[in-house]
């Protein structure tokens, strides 16, 4: 499909090349100045002695450095990986609790001017049918999101094209957060808008900002600057690799509040991948003194028309997956980790353990899947093809099962717990306690609104176990989180501490 020449006009103006060299220190880009490869060459697997003091810092909830991370990489004594997981595990408890946050992705609208090797969006896939949902539209998907499966969190997911630009972006949150339908005993609505978007002028992202998101999200994709050349044509926007590599600086200069960064794993090699992840969170927190509320690692799945052949050399074992979301939940303790519906039902199970702290569930990626009901999965109308269709209320049924609270919690951002303020608790240790009690009474609110039975019934010993806990580790707060919890029971909505 060719680019219409008014496209040719938009494009040209997009990146701007003086928001991008004052972020550097000279030529150098921060990805090239960390010497990744360098790095992984020198690195060999640690001794036991040096490995407890490396698993001591992510136990502090300080961050790891690029040569601590590589020397995990390199690791493969079954006893160390063990310890290992044991420790990723206790930093997820320790930072997190045992809430695990839901959400849904919202794609509104498959229209890019870009044209990635491996997206089935691409521009140049004439056999993609192409959609941006109007308000009308929107409205009867925030219906079936917030009115039927409940959710309160969403990351919305736009293209890089004239007809979702900033203004699109604008509008439809506004749309979103001023909806509101009826539940079984309440009012549903979304109270937190994630967006995953391309990356943006500061002037721009001011705008988006304003519009009251929460975390900002732009995946560079890959790291390794040849193999992204390769990826995306130099003539498109996003063939421009430090555009999109100083997004989260601008972003962060743009008054956002919190910035989440991810890699495509499966583009070029995972090592390289993992510890450009590190270095991007090490040089935001460097220049700009926060780093990145979420990390997340998908996975590179089939696409239509996609280049990339069932023998591309660097495809993701699961094994390998897994260790990837073990080493990050080590290298950069603090940080919230995003596992999507891309991977199987088995492999997010397994994640749990090693850290994670969000999934999405009843997903739907084809635009306008949510109000048309579409089940089976649609090549022509999706960006990739989802690995796990659980719905929401099957997935917080398998969480209860093993011990884990399910929270809708959006407390943070009305309460200016955001940005570097939720940074300093969540390396102290104590976010968690404020999430605790919000997630009971968010996870009270949705069983009430939405669960089946045989989800109640399984969830009542985790809210049991959790009101035991707060009632003995936080007695000054018992009190009045017990009155807020019987005003839900009672049929009131959105109350938090």
């Amino acid at each position: 499909m060719e680019v219409e020449t008014d496209n040719l006009s938009w494009m040209s103006q997009r990146i701007r090349g003086g928001e991008i060299l004052k972020y550097m220190d000279g030529s150098r880009d921060f990805i090239a100045a960390a010497d990744i490869p360098e790095k992984l060459r020198l690195a060999r697997p640690p001794d036991g002695a040096r490995l407890r003091g490396i698993l001591a810092k992510s136990l502090a909830i300080q961050d790891l450095t690029l040569e601590e991370t590589a020397a995990l990489i390199q690791v493969t004594d079954p006893d160390h990986l063990a310890l290992m997981r044991d420790t990723a595990l206790k930093v997820k408890l320790k930072v997190y609790d045992n809430r695990i946050v839901t959400f849904a992705p919202l794609y509104l609208g498959n229209y890019c001017v870009n044209a990635c090797a491996y997206c089935g969006f691409s521009r140049s896939n004439s056999d993609a049918r192409r959609k941006v949902l109007n308000a009308d539209e929107l409205k009867k998907e925030i219906a079936v999101l917030a009115g039927q499966i409940g959710h309160k969190r969403l990351i919305a997911v736009y293209g890089e094209h004239p007809r979702n630009d900033v203004d699109y972006i604008v509008e439809s949150l506004q749309t979103i957060y001023a909806f509101q339908v009826k539940t079984r005993r309440g009012v549903g609505s979304i109270r937190r808008v994630n967006v995953n978007a391309p990356p943006f002028s500061v002037e721009d992202l001011k705008k988006i900002h304003a519009a009251g998101i929460g975390t900002y999200q732009v995946f560079q994709e890959t790291y390794h600057q040849p193999t992204y050349e390769r990826m995306h044509p130099a003539e498109t926007i996003k063939g421009n690799y430090l555009w999109r590599l100083y997004c989260m600086h601008r972003a962060l200069e743009s008054g956002m509040d919190d910035v989440g960064i991810g890699a495509l794993f499966g583009l070029y090699d995972w090592r390289y991948e993992l510890l450009g992840l590190v270095a991007h969170t090490q040089e935001l927190e460097r220049s700009l003194g926060i780093g990145c509320h979420t990390i997340s690692f998908p996975r590179l799945v089939p696409a239509l028309n996609s280049v990339i052949a069932p023998d591309w050399p660097y495809l993701v074992s699961d094994a390998d997956f897994q260790r990837i979301i073990l080493i990050i939940r080590l290298a950069v303790p603090y940080t919230g980790m995003i596992i999507t519906a891309r991977e199987k039902a088995a492999i997010r199970d397994a994640a749990l353990a090693m850290g994670v702290t969000q999934m999405d569930a009843s997903s739907k990626i084809a635009i306008g899947g949510y109000a048309d009901c579409v089940s089976a999965q649609e090549k022509t109308k999706q960006q990739f093809i989802l690995g796990d269709e659980r719905s929401l209320d099957d997935l917080i049924r398998d969480l209860a099962a093993r011990g884990y609270i399910t929270s809708f919690c959006t407390a943070g951002y009305r309460c200016g717990r955001t940005g570097k303020c939720i940074m300093d608790l969540l390396r102290q240790g104590t976010e968690g306690k404020f999430c605790k009690l919000n997630a009971v009474l968010t996870f009270q609110e949705w069983l009430d609104d939405f669960a089946s039975a045989e989800t109640r019934r399984a969830a009542q010993p985790v809210l049991e176990q959790e009101i035991r806990e707060i009632q003995a580790k936080m007695p000054s707060a018992y009190e009045q989180f017990r009155g807020y919890y019987e005003r839900i029971k009672n049929g009131e909505r959105d109350l938090y501490l």
